[in-house]
């Protein structure tokens, strides 16, 4: 029987785990290549043959997504697969578009064909937008789940942007744990406030193998999703965090809508700070989508150790690099901080910015006032480095979710911004929890 030949558009993540999941030991399909996009430097390599399976004894190449219609035409491809997150409807009609131009199936893989079970429960904290507030809403998950005596396994969204073959299972206990795997800043971003909290962490490429290993040291899982993308794992609770300050997005982001779709509970972050009515016309669109969800309203409130290293002066903003690239966001943490203490003056970063920070700036033009923390290699954070210190400024927000100045030398005055997730009234995550617990055998 010929095997149809398959092209998987990725993004080092989901790509990777449709391939693990459905296609490795399909003897149907024939995957030619993965594409690559969103991520700097995660084309020009191959998925391992190791990881890839007897099917493909010299492992897979990955290119530029831009080759597409090329790749297309070179191997006779008849299928095309989108796998990864965090798109708008345009941006996938386009890209379908583009492949049924060229003469190929478009085609996207549902939860029923790539979901692992677990023989444990399984929590799942998953988005409409990147940047909505999963971090901080896994984090809380986590502290309800350790203080009813449960040890959590956080099984982190892949973003295996290094050595895939020794990316296949990781695990994160310390930090020396991020340095021995050569983590990213994005990659830090993550892992570093679950193990302050106390949390394991695993990630990877391979989630079968990810998962067993994770099962053998807990009693929940928790898949801490990336972008909006939907989980990995068959979940027993799903929890979807939305924005109200990207109102509409949640009927028009993919897999977004999935996600709010699919929820136990949806929770609406950021109420505080929303545009006044985004937070009650988000509650009538979730309703309308997901009429069974328990709906949770709740701000991330901003803590500054020290106030007046921003009162008055000249600041330059730092914020989470994928809230603010494919997340869209024009702004994050440290600008709402910046404003909220009264700075003088939020300095322009783009003057400054060297190599491929300034790249960035050409990529995604809504970014004016803060700077991304981009960090995919070493050469990057050096850059990250220079921007950071050329600027004209009296303090550096440090509005990531980690402390920089482990990896960064900044020779200016700086402050850290740290926020954490706060429910409004009942219901809330520990009751929702407490519940899920008692549901599950596991009180």
């Amino acid at each position: 029987m010929k095997r149809i030949n398959v092209i998987i558009l990725g993004a080092a993540g989901r790509d990777f785990h449709n391939f693990n999941t459905y296609f490795r030991d399909n003897q149907m399909y024939n995957v030619v290549s993965f594409t690559a996009t969103q991520i700097p430097d995660i084309s020009g390599r191959k998925y391992p043959h190791e990881l890839a399976g007897s099917l493909y004894p010299e492992g897979i190449p990955i290119y530029p997504e831009n080759d597409l219609p090329s790749l297309i035409e070179q191997h006779d491809v008849e299928q095309v697969i989108l796998a990864y997150s965090d798109l708008s409807y345009n941006y996938v009609m386009n890209i379908a578009s583009l492949v049924l131009s060229n003469g190929a199936d478009f085609r996207i893989l549902g939860p029923n064909h790539t979901m692992l079970q677990s023989k444990l429960p399984v929590i799942a904290v998953l988005a409409v937008r990147t940047g909505s507030g999963k971090s901080q809403t896994a984090r809380k998950v986590g502290k309800i789940l350790r203080k009813q005596g449960r040890r959590v396994a956080v099984i982190r969204h892949p973003m295996p942007y290094g050595d895939l073959l020794k990316q296949k299972c990781q695990r994160f206990a310390t930090y020396t744990d991020l340095k021995t795997h050569e983590c990213t800043i994005e990659e830090m971003e993550e892992y570093e406030p679950h193990i302050n909290e106390g949390n394991l962490v695993f990630a990877g490429v391979d989630f079968e193998t990810i998962l067993v290993t994770a099962e053998k040291e807990a009693d929940v899982i928790l898949f801490d999703g990336g972008n909006n993308d939907w989980s990995f794992y068959n979940a027993d609770l799903k929890i979807t965090v939305a924005d109200p300050h990207r109102l509409g997005h949640e009927k028009s982001y993919f897999p977004g809508e999935v996600n709010v779709r699919q929820a136990d509970v949806v929770i609406i972050n950021k109420a505080g700070t929303a545009p006044e009515g985004n937070v009650e016309k988000l509650k009538e669109s979730i309703r309308e989508l997901n009429p069974k969800a328990q709906i949770i309203v709740a701000n991330s409130p901003i803590n500054i150790e020290d106030p007046s290293l921003i009162t008055g002066k000249r600041v330059l903003v730092v914020e989470d690099g994928p809230t603010l690239t494919h997340g869209d966001m024009k702004y994050g943490a440290g600008y709402i901080a910046a404003k909220k203490f009264d700075a003088k003056e939020i300095v322009d970063p783009r003057p400054f910015a060297v190599g491929t920070i300034k790249e960035t700036y050409r990529k995604y033009s809504h970014l004016t006032e803060v700077l991304p923390a981009m960090g995919y290699g070493k050469q990057q954070i050096e850059e990250l480095e220079a921007t950071i210190n050329a600027a004209e400024c009296d303090t550096v927000i440090i509005g990531t979710p980690i402390d920089l100045t482990r990896l960064l030398e900044i020779k200016k005055s700086h402050v850290r911004v740290k926020y954490e997730l706060e429910e409004q009234g009942s219901p809330n995550l520990e009751e929702i929890i407490l519940n899920f617990l008692k549901k599950h055998g596991t009180d």
